[in-house]
């Protein structure tokens, strides 16, 4: 194992081509990533203004941040506004198959420390993970928590320099408060994927048209007339269901939860269990964040020509393994889409592996959609690395160790109003009889 970045333990691999002290698959991509990037930014003014007075106050100025995120366009314009803002950034991909090489090598040309690359193996992922953490990062932004798992399972004694972090997905939060509950957690994580203004879009109208993009741009298939299955209705799955009936597909729905369920049947999807949806399902989406969605005992159910997608978030939800094991033959059809053969001759599309279709077959959320998300990051990234961020009573103390705290109610409040701002849209104020009344009980 070759070191190749900044001093510390673990250590990265040598890779492809490194750029200055980052691992990137080809630095003449430059060019064509530095376009991307600059597209991106374009439509990003949310996070421009945000990230304009973040440099201004300069509290950014020598932080070290960790990030592990898609590394594609819109995050390297996250990752160019906290190094704009003095920074020193250290970013790896928390998908193998959603780096973009091209933005990769972008990004490290223009100064962030970049350990990535598409479709790089396990073992050189760890490697990409434990090369941001020889950054010795003082906050980390991570999606999905493998940053943060790595680094309280194997580098404990480093985890008492961090500050803080924040967390991008439910799947994350999850574990996180797992950890918490278990009290291996060693600082505050503030949960960004709670926030109204994240949920609210960029998991509804983000993951329904990003998911879709990917389903239609890696099979060509048309949706109107087809029937869906929608395994799980939170946020997400709402998203994806109603992309899907836009699009002029029959839509059902497979829950758990008999509220989001009743949801779910009030939106007009058909709610039944999965064993008995898969059957009649032309496309079937999952959108849970939990694994063994698609057991083998629903695959051995799929009609011939189905396509499975996962807009979950691990490569958990799709029992791969179960579906090679009823297989007879697989075969790459095109480039996201591999068909399994099975022992009757139906045949079963898989879509990106069964990893995230929206980023691994497409370009992941709108770009205005991650304006919204990452200027929130960038504003919770700024409170974490100074732990003072209040939680949603307010206070203003220091945040407390090992918990995961919500996004402060004025950080939702202030992206809400420079998106508002942005898309020329205004709002009416409370008169002060207004106010007293809603504060009134009398």
């Amino acid at each position: 194992m070759a070191r190749n970045g900044f001093p510390g333990e673990g250590g990265v691999a040598d890779g492809p081509e490194a750029v200055a002290a980052s691992t990137v698959r080809d630095a003449g991509l430059a060019p064509a990533g530095r376009l991307k990037v600059e597209w991106a930014e374009a439509h990003m003014p949310v996070l421009a203004r945000v990230a304009g007075g973040i440099a201004q106050r300069g509290r950014m100025r020598g932080v070290t941040v960790g990030i592990c995120l898609h590394l594609e366009a819109k995050t390297a314009c996250l990752a160019l506004a906290l190094h704009r803002a003095g920074a020193r950034v250290a970013i790896t991909g928390s998908n193998p198959l959603s780096t973009q090489d091209d933005v990769a090598a972008a990004l490290a040309a223009a100064g962030p420390r970049v350990y990535a690359w598409h479709g790089c193996s396990p073992q050189e992922y760890r490697s990409f993970l434990n090369a941001v953490l020889d950054s010795r990062p003082d906050v980390i932004l991570d999606d999905g928590a493998d940053l943060l798992a790595l680094l309280h399972a194997e580098r404990p004694a480093q985890a008492a320099r961090v500050r803080g972090a924040t967390e991008e997905t439910t799947t994350g939060l999850h574990r996180l408060r797992a950890m918490a509950a278990e009290g291996v957690l060693r600082f505050p994580v503030i949960a960004v994927n709670d926030a109204r203004m994240k949920y609210l879009f960029d998991n509804r109208y983000g993951t329904g048209q990003s998911a879709w993009e990917g389903i239609l741009r890696a099979t060509n298939r048309l949706v109107a007339g087809a029937t869906v299955l929608v395994c799980g209705y939170g946020w997400c799955g709402k998203g994806v269901a109603r992309r899907a009936q836009g699009l002029g597909a029959r839509v059902l729905v497979a829950e758990v939860d008999p509220v989001a369920a009743n949801e779910a049947v009030l939106d007009g999807c058909r709610v039944r269990p999965a064993l008995e949806a898969v059957g009649e399902a032309d496309f079937i989406v999952t959108c849970t964040g939990n694994r063994g969605v698609l057991r083998r005992e629903h695959l051995e159910r799929c009609r011939d020509g189905v396509v499975l997608a996962n807009a979950g978030h691990f490569n958990v939800e799709i029992d791969v393994e179960g579906l090679r094991a009823l297989a007879e033959s697989e075969r790459t059809v095109r480039p996201a889409v591999t068909e399994f053969r099975l022992r009757d001759g139906r045949r079963l599309h898989l879509l990106a592996e069964g990893r995230l279709v929206n980023l691994a077959a497409a370009d992941g959320h709108p770009i205005e959609i991650m304006d919204i998300s990452f200027a929130i990051q960038a504003l919770c990234l700024e409170r974490a690395a100074g732990r003072v961020a209040e939680t949603a009573g307010g206070g203003g103390g220091p945040e407390p160790a090992g918990r995961v705290v919500p996004v402060p109610e004025e950080v939702d409040l202030e992206v809400a109003r420079l998106r508002l701002e942005a898309a020329g849209a205004a709002i009416d104020a409370l008169t002060p009889e207004q106010g007293t009344y809603m504060r009134s009980w009398r």
